[in-house]
């Protein structure tokens, strides 16, 4: 008689994964194990790793024609965490036990110890967040981390014969409750959801001396995400701000913490489940590939991919390439990029925040008032050309760095400015925001960056001054609107208006 079985697993697709449906067929014939299904070999692999699992652990492998298929046919599949799901099917293919809604994720030792690999998190947390996947039985030894990820049932497992057994004595009384797993840090509950925050500040904006205004805009772009280019001599702190951004950016979801911890894993490092925003600063030497993703054959994730709810710092903006400076301007007004190869197009987010620092001149020394500037007209038109107006018009606040002096001291301090972030951060959620204030869409504008009649007189008047696109208007707007929330205030008046047309870039 033609039985056949199934089981779920999945495989990576670019950063997202795809559901996978593991089926056998035992059948009389000739005896062989054939996998079919454009398996890689890391899955081909599987049939010998699985014979050994099957019979340390006491099972007798049938002499019969076994037939693997992993369906979708069409789309290659990677990885060894379908060797659990492979053996399961063998071990249990004369039993009545059913795997409906269930999932399985390992790898099986030579001995059916059942391990981790370095693609279940991601795996895992892309069906869950899409929601193709409730119940699954992976290695016990990831427990701790996937025991994060909230609505899925989880079964750990040390070696094969303890998953055979789960589904021998039949999984209706044995399934727990899903745990939903709390992050053990401080929290606001706003509109009930949990934004998890800490409060460690390893790098101090108090260890800046002076450079105030530099630092407001610093808390101006913390409060609302808005992107921010410092201008400045060397060594007038434009990196110390930039490093220390960081710490005072808003509370993450669980959501958000979940999809730090999957890119984390993609790059190979342990996921952590602390509310710390990625930081990536690639190197101005950097290729394209490198930043934005690629590869010769397969799609791979790049800095701005990885830098997704984080910060992405360019130190020595003019000298990163033409080539990458206005790709990067697609992922900063789209907040996602398509990375397109013969054979794979992969698509991902990148709603990160941009910070820059560049010097004045191919010297540094023009802002300075006691160095003298060694470079000539021509040199600093060209220095400052490489960077195009649609480029800079995705920049929201424009920094020029205060001459350093001894009698500068310490003002603010990174524990001062992330209370006021977690103030507005509360202020712009309960408002009925859906995005902060700098990812505000154009209807959002309308309805909450309400100008009131003497502001909107100044703006009128601004726009036909400086020939204010429409991108920089809206800009403008959205950060008057954070700078109204820094100081409570309920619409946008004059002063807050006048502060961010300062903000704004110079010809």
């Amino acid at each position: 008689m033609f039985v056949m079985k199934q089981i779920q697993c999945a495989t990576l697709e670019g950063i997202d994964a795809l559901s996978v449906t593991v089926e056998s067929t035992l059948t009389r014939g000739l005896p062989s194990f054939t996998i079919v299904g454009l398996a890689s070999s890391a899955i081909s692999e599987a049939r010998e790793r699985v014979k050994s699992a099957l019979l340390a652990n006491g099972f007798t492998f049938p002499p019969k024609r076994i037939t693997i298929n992993l369906s979708p046919s069409d789309i290659e599949k990677r990885g060894s965490q379908f060797d659990l799901a492979i053996a399961l099917l063998i071990a249990l293919d004369s039993s009545d036990c059913s795997f409906e809604q269930w999932f399985a994720f390992g790898e099986l030792g030579l001995d059916g110890a059942v391990k981790e690999n370095t693609i279940l998190y991601p795996l895992i947390l892309s069906l869950a967040n899409a929601g193709d996947m409730t119940h699954a039985i992976v290695p016990k030894e990831a427990m701790d981390k996937l025991s994060h990820i909230p609505g899925i049932v989880f079964i750990g497992v040390d070696n094969l014969s303890e998953a055979i057994d789960f589904f021998k004595l039949g999984t209706e009384t044995e399934i727990p409750q899903p745990s939903d797993k709390n992050i053990d840090f401080p929290a606001q509950f706003i509109n009930n959801i949990r934004y998890y925050y800490q409060n460690d500040f390893p790098d101090d904006f108090k260890e800046i001396r002076g450079q105030e205004v530099a630092k407001r805009a610093a808390l101006i772009c913390a409060c609302g995400l808005h992107n921010l280019l410092l201008e400045g001599s060397p060594g007038s702190g434009k990196s110390m701000i930039a490093k220390r951004l960081r710490f005072i950016l808003p509370p993450m979801t669980n959501r958000e913490l979940l999809d730090v911890a999957k890119l984390d894993s993609l790059e190979g490092k342990e996921p952590h489940f602390t509310p710390l925003r990625p930081f990536r600063s690639p190197h101005h030497s950097g290729t394209a590939a490198s930043i934005f993703g690629g590869g010769s054959r397969s799609a791979q994730i790049g800095e701005v991919g990885l830098a997704h709810n984080g910060i992405l710092f360019f130190d020595e903006l003019p000298h990163f390439s033409k080539q990458v400076l206005e790709a990067l301007r697609e992922p900063l007004e789209d907040k996602r990029i398509r990375i397109s190869r013969v054979h794979s197009k992969v698509e991902y987010p990148t709603d990160f925040l941009f910070v820059s620092a560049m010097n004045p001149c191919p010297c540094g020394n023009l802002l300075s008032d006691t160095l003298e500037c060694r470079c000539s007209d021509v040199e600093i038109r060209r220095y400052r050309s490489r960077l195009s107006d649609p480029f800079l018009d995705r920049i929201d606040l424009y920094v020029q760095m205060q001459p350093v002096r001894a009698e500068d001291k310490p003002s603010l301090s990174s524990e001062q400015m992330h209370d006021t972030v977690l103030r507005v951060h509360e202020c712009q959620r309960s408002r009925g925001q859906n995005e902060l204030n700098g990812r505000l869409d154009d209807k959002s504008i309308d309805n909450f960056c309400i100008l009131d009649t003497e502001s909107e007189t100044i703006m009128a008047q601004a726009v036909q001054r400086y020939a204010l696109s429409f991108r920089s208007i809206k800009k403008i707007q959205k950060v008057a609107r954070t700078i109204a929330d820094i100081e409570a205030c309920e619409t946008i008046e004059k002063r807050h208006l006048l502060e961010a047309l300062s903000y704004r870039r110079r010809s």
